[in-house]
């Protein structure tokens, strides 16, 4: 799996019409592969967890994937509670990021 940045959807706030959801300003490529390598596929789609956030990946080529934050009422539960279980979130991050 490798990661390709879409900065335009993701990270540039000032573009018209509709746009993804923007990803912090301080995520680099390298953390971006590094939260695609450590996600958990459910369907066609991956997640990780980062500081309390929930990111989505899709595949958009071959091999290649994109990412996104997205709000945790979009991560399956099963795999929410496996996190919390784990201690890798905390269910204060979940109410807080739920809509994001």
């Amino acid at each position: 799996m490798r990661y390709e940045c879409n900065n335009e959807k993701h990270k540039q706030p000032w573009q018209r019409g509709r746009r993804g959801s923007l990803c912090p300003k301080a995520m680099e490529p390298a953390m971006a592969q590094e939260l695609l390598s450590d996600s958990e596929p459910v369907g066609d789609k991956r997640y990780a967890v980062h500081e309390g956030r929930a990111y989505c990946a899709q595949r958009h080529g071959a091999d290649a994937w994109h990412g996104y934050p997205v709000g945790w009422v979009e991560v399956h539960e099963s795999l929410r509670r496996k996190w919390l279980a784990e201690g890798r979130l905390r269910r204060r991050d979940v109410k807080k990021h739920w809509n994001d």
